[in-house]
Parts: C-alpha cells; sequence; structure tokens
C-alpha cells in the first residue's frame, strides 16, 4: 500500500515491517506521547500571555530548531519583551533563530494585532470560532509569518488542533519512507499541504494512532525526544 515502487511485493512486505515497527514503538512511547497533548490541551486556561508565547514560539519556528525557538521565546518572556519589546529589542535575543530580524517583526505585529487598550486578547479571538478548520484559516489569511504547519502546530499547542498535521521535515521524511507520500515536496502550496495532510489523516486511521500521536511519535523517533 502507499507505493509507486516497481517492485510492490517486496514495497509492501518492507512498508508493512516499518507500520509494525512503528506500533510497537507507539506502545512504549503512548504514556508520555499522551501526557504531552493533555497537557497541550491545558493552555486554553492559562492567560493570555502564555497562550501569546505559544503563538511567538511558532512564527519562530520555520527553518529553526524548535528548541532553539523556544529558548528564544523563554528568554524574552524573562524581560518582558514579549509584552512591551519592539523589533530592534527583541531581534538580539532571537539571534540563533534564522530570519531573526522578519520574525521579531511578526511578533510585535500579531501583539498589536491581538491587543486591546494595551491588553492582549488572544483567548478571546480564539474561542470566537467554533470551528478549529475555520479558525485555523483565519490565523493563515490573518497573521503574517504563519503558514498551514505554523498555524496547525499552534492550535495543537493549545489543544485546539489534534486534527491537524504539522507537515515539518521530520514529519514529510517519515511519511516519505512508509510509502504515504511518494517524494518530499520542496515547496508545499496550501493544495498540496491540505492533500497530504489528508493522507496522513488515513494513515494514520488505518494504523490505529491518532494523527496528534502520530506526530508526535514521529518527531519523538527524529529527535530522541518529546517536545512540542
Amino acid at each position: 500500500m502507499f507505493s509507486n515502487s516497481s517492485n510492490p511485493e517486496m514495497t509492501v512486505v518492507r512498508e508493512e515491517s516499518a507500520i509494525q515497527a512503528l506500533q510497537v514503538l507507539y506502545q512504549e512511547r503512548k504514556e508520555a506521547i499522551q501526557k504531552r497533548l493533555a497537557e497541550f490541551r491545558q493552555v486554553m486556561q492559562w492567560k493570555d500571555e502564555e497562550v501569546f508565547a505559544e503563538l511567538c514560539f511558532c512564527l519562530l519556528t520555520p527553518q529553526s530548531s524548535a528548541k532553539v525557538c523556544w529558548e528564544a521565546v523563554t528568554a524574552l518572556k524573562e524581560r518582558t519583551l514579549l509584552l512591551k519589546g519592539q523589533p530592534s529589542e527583541l531581534e538580539p535575543l532571537l539571534k540563533s533563530v534564522r530570519f531573526s530580524d522578519s520574525k521579531a517583526k511578526y511578533i510585535v505585529e500579531a501583539r498589536d494585532m491581538f491587543s486591546n487598550d494595551g491588553k492582549l486578547q488572544l483567548k478571546s479571538r480564539i474561542t470566537s470560532f467554533y470551528n478549529p478548520f475555520e479558525l485555523r484559516e483565519w490565523f493563515v489569511e490573518s497573521v503574517k509569518g504563519l503558514g498551514y504547519k505554523e498555524a496547525s502546530h499552534f492550535l495543537r499547542n493549545i489543544g485546539l488542533g489534534e486534527e491537524f498535521a504539522i507537515l515539518d521535515r521530520h514529519i514529510l521524511r517519515n511519511l516519505n519512507r512508509l510509502g504515504v507520500i511518494p517524494e518530499i515536496p520542496a515547496t508545499i502550496t496550501k493544495k498540496r499541504y491540505l492533500e497530504i495532510e489528508e493522507k496522513l489523516r488515513r494513515f494514520a486511521a488505518e494504523i490505529g494512532i491518532p494523527i496528534a500521536d502520530l506526530d508526535l511519535l514521529f518527531w519523538s523517533r527524529e529527535t530522541g525526544w518529546i517536545f512540542k
């Protein structure tokens, strides 16, 4: 299944073996993965500032490691720069993040967008949507610096995007290895993103691993740990 190989019998055997190995690994890491997802579901109970920190993290992640990005967000939080700083003040603390000058501007623009009389009102904007798919579309269209991957990541990290795919290089590499996609695309349009997401959703259902769990499983297999 999921292959265009010229030797389908060998490919099916290889993919079934890989899937079985994935299912075994999931059983080993299931408890830790589901604990992490449960933690994500608590985020919307936190203050707006903490939810905004998750948004900033996802604004930083394109072409940068998650660990480096979260360390940068933490440094900005400790200095209250996420809530008060201007791009020129943020940028020096983002030196380890690619395109730090642009991303500093994205953070400030997002903060201004979700503020009223100097107070963040991100949570109320989020909860004004009843459909997570419409919410994702709105974030992609409205927040500069967010594509489908970043918007999906943000919503998953606040417990509202467990049906979304976060198609970073780790996930795409695994999908290609398993034959879910024939190749890793160099660029991903909206149409292509949604097509791959649907393939991942069907694959997850077929192998009995929820899509949100599968994302963290792939990520942990590539990096060795379960993070964000």
